[in-house]
C-alpha cells in the first residue's frame, strides 16, 4: 500500500512543477506577443488559440506526461522527504491558478446562459434556408445576431437585424455563423477564458484573444459563400448590422456575433476581393506533428530520470 505522505508530497511538486512551468511560458508567450503586435502578416485562428493555450497546455502537459511518470518510478516509496514551507506556499499558488481558471470559465457560462435564457423568454421559433439549426427571432430592440452555447448551440437574431437585411444577406450572415459553430469557436472562447495560467491577468492575453477573433472571424467570413454573390451579400450585411453599433461581445462567453468589435473594414474588403477559399494544408500540419512526437518518444525514459534529477536539485536548493 501506498503511503499518503508518499502521494502527498508527488501532489506538491506536481503542483510546483506546473506553477514554475507556466510562468516561464507565460514569460515567452507575453515576449513573442509583443513582437508579433507590430506585424502585419496575418495568421491563422488555430495559431492565436495555439499562443494563448500555451502556458497552460505546456505545464499540464508537462505535470501528467513527464513529472507524474517520473516521480512514480524513480523517487523512493519508503523514503518520503519533509514538507518545505517553500515548496507549500507554491503548491498553494498554483492551487490558486487553476481554482481562478475553472471560476472565470464557469462565471462565464453561467453569464451566458442567463442571458439566452432572458432572451428566449421573448423568442419566436425562425426557420433560416440551408441549416438546420435551431434559429430564434428576438423581441427586443437591441441589434444581436449570434450563435450562443456550445453543445447546444442556437442562433438568436434580433428584430432590428431582422428587419434591416434582406433575405439573401440573412442566408450569408446564417451560413457566417454556421462555419463558427462548425470550427467550436464558442468552445474555443471558453477554453481562453477558463485557462488555468498566469497570462490571464497581462495585456498579452487580451492582445492574443483580439487577434484570435479577428483571424476566426474572417475565416467564418470566407467559408460563408464560395460565390461573388455570396460574399457580397455577407459583405453587405455586415455594414448594415456594424451601423446598427452593436455593443462587442464580452471576450471569452460562448457567444459568437456577427460583428464581433473586430476591424468591419478589413473584413467587408477581402469578401469583396477574396477568390474563395485557400486550399488546405492538413497533410503538412500533421507532418509538424509527427516529427517532434516521434522525436520525444525516443527520448522519454532517458528525460524521466533528467527530470527526478532536476527536482531533486530543485527541493535542496529552495529556500
Amino acid at each position: 500500500m501506498i503511503a499518503l505522505p508518499y502521494l502527498l508530497h508527488g501532489a506538491t511538486l506536481a503542483l510546483v512543477s506546473f506553477l514554475l512551468l507556466n510562468l516561464a511560458a507565460t514569460g515567452a508567450v507575453a515576449i513573442v506577443s509583443a513582437r508579433l503586435a507590430t506585424s502585419a502578416r496575418p495568421a491563422s485562428p488555430g495559431f492565436w488559440l495555439a499562443l494563448r493555450l500555451f502556458p497552460a497546455a505546456l505545464s499540464i502537459g508537462f505535470v501528467v506526461v513527464v513529472f507524474l511518470p517520473s516521480y512514480w518510478q524513480y523517487e523512493p516509496r519508503e523514503f518520503v522527504e519533509g514538507f518545505d514551507v517553500t515548496l507549500i506556499a507554491l503548491a498553494v499558488l498554483a492551487l490558486t491558478v487553476i481554482g481562478s481558471g475553472a471560476v472565470r470559465g464557469a462565471t462565464a457560462w453561467r453569464r451566458v446562459a442567463r442571458r439566452a435564457e432572458a432572451w428566449l423568454l421573448v423568442a419566436r421559433p425562425l426557420t433560416l434556408p440551408g441549416t438546420s439549426m435551431p434559429a430564434f427571432a428576438i423581441d427586443t430592440d437591441t441589434p444581436v445576431m449570434a450563435l450562443v452555447g456550445i453543445l447546444r448551440p442556437r442562433l438568436l437574431i434580433t428584430r432590428p437585424v431582422l428587419d434591416a437585411l434582406t433575405d439573401e444577406e440573412l442566408r450569408a450572415a446564417s451560413a457566417h455563423e454556421l462555419s463558427h459553430w462548425r470550427a467550436w469557436d464558442n468552445l474555443k472562447r471558453l477554453a481562453m477564458r477558463a485557462a488555468p495560467d498566469m497570462l490571464f491577468a497581462t495585456s498579452a492575453a487580451y492582445a492574443i484573444e483580439r487577434r484570435w477573433v479577428a483571424a476566426s472571424e474572417h475565416v467564418a467570413d470566407r467559408h460563408a459563400g464560395d460565390s461573388g454573390r455570396a460574399r457580397c451579400a455577407l459583405a453587405s450585411a455586415l455594414v448594415k448590422v456594424a451601423r446598427l453599433t452593436p455593443p462587442p461581445t464580452p471576450m471569452g462567453e460562448p457567444i459568437s456575433a456577427l460583428v464581433d468589435g473586430g476591424d468591419i473594414t478589413s473584413r467587408v474588403q477581402r469578401l469583396l476581393n477574396d477568390a474563395g477559399s485557400p486550399p488546405g494544408r492538413h497533410a503538412a500540419g500533421w507532418l509538424a506533428l509527427a516529427i517532434p512526437a516521434v522525436a520525444c518518444a525516443l527520448v522519454y525514459s532517458p528525460l524521466l530520470r533528467i527530470v527526478h534529477g532536476v527536482t531533486e536539485i530543485l527541493v535542496n536548493t529552495l529556500p
